[in-house]
């Protein structure tokens, strides 16, 4: 598989739904993080029960030193439980506004909108920039992706390579947006087609299935696609299965690459 020159070594590790860890040289970001054990069950605000049917691979006691997070949004449990909820004590969050405020008042939470850019540095470290992006998850409610990108990444054809976490969202045009601005080095999709219950009746697909995941790659055209969020929830209509045949079927499979849960893996 041939990639662009990042100029940064990138591991991850996928825990489990949402959560990873992703190490950009010195820096490490944890995302969405849930750590709950298997058998968890949770009231949705969409009134559907979400029951965890897995165990976490790795629990807080097992993590690296953590330099930031990126949370998608916090009030949902499966992308932020008690157990993550933790973590977010003097740490440095970029999360939704309405996310921040509710999560207030903790000093180094930010908040942020689509397409806002912030600097961060930590230590004596690069600077890195995070790109917030957006994602629409259920109506109403604020959820974002995040693009990180810092000087030494370098550049492919004129733009800065990257790294983006898509958060819980569905498959929208406006995502095609960030090939204009960045050359996307590694993808991390939350995929699973979650489906819920509409208030008055019916179902909402919540977050991106297969097929849909193939069309934002085409869009954005990343060298690799790290799939997220398909597994361990009752509300997941696709789990790995589904989404390798799909990805087979559309010619894209060297693309996708699956992690083994609870293994730190070098992606680049």
């Amino acid at each position: 598989m041939a990639f662009t020159k990042i100029n940064s070594s990138v591991r991850v590790t996928h825990i489990g739904t949402a959560t990873a860890i992703i190490e950009l040289d010195n820096l490490t970001i944890l995302t969405d993080p849930y750590f709950s054990p298997e058998g968890t069950e949770w009231i949705g605000k969409s009134g559907a029960t979400l029951v965890n049917s897995y165990q976490p691979p790795l629990g807080l006691e097992d993590l690296p030193p953590i330099d930031l997070i990126l949370l998608s949004h916090e009030d949902h449990k499966d992308n932020l439980d008690d157990l993550g909820r933790q973590l977010l004590n003097g740490r440095h969050v970029f999360t939704t506004t309405d996310g921040a405020r509710n999560l207030a008042p903790r000093k180094a939470v930010r908040g942020m909108k689509p397409w806002e850019t912030v600097s961060l540095q930590i230590g004596g470290g690069p600077r890195y920039e995070i790109t917030a992006t957006p994602c629409q998850h259920l109506p109403g409610g604020e959820c974002l992706g995040f693009i990180i990108t810092a000087e030494h990444f370098g550049t492919s054809d004129g733009k800065p390579n990257a790294v983006y976490f898509s958060g819980d969202t569905v498959y929208i045009e406006e995502l095609a947006k960030i090939k204009d601005r960045f050359h996307v080095s590694v993808a991390l999709f939350s995929l699973g087609k979650a489906i819920v219950p509409k208030p008055g009746g019916g179902m909402l697909q919540i977050t991106m299935d297969s097929k849909q995941a193939v069309q934002l790659m085409r869009d954005i055209e990343p060298d690799i696609v790290i799939p997220l969020h398909f597994e361990g929830w009752s509300l997941f209509k696709e789990g790995k299965s589904e989404i390798e045949e799909v990805v087979i079927e559309e010619g894209v499979e060297a693309k996708f690459k699956f992690l083994t849960p609870g293994i730190n893996t070098k992606i680049m």
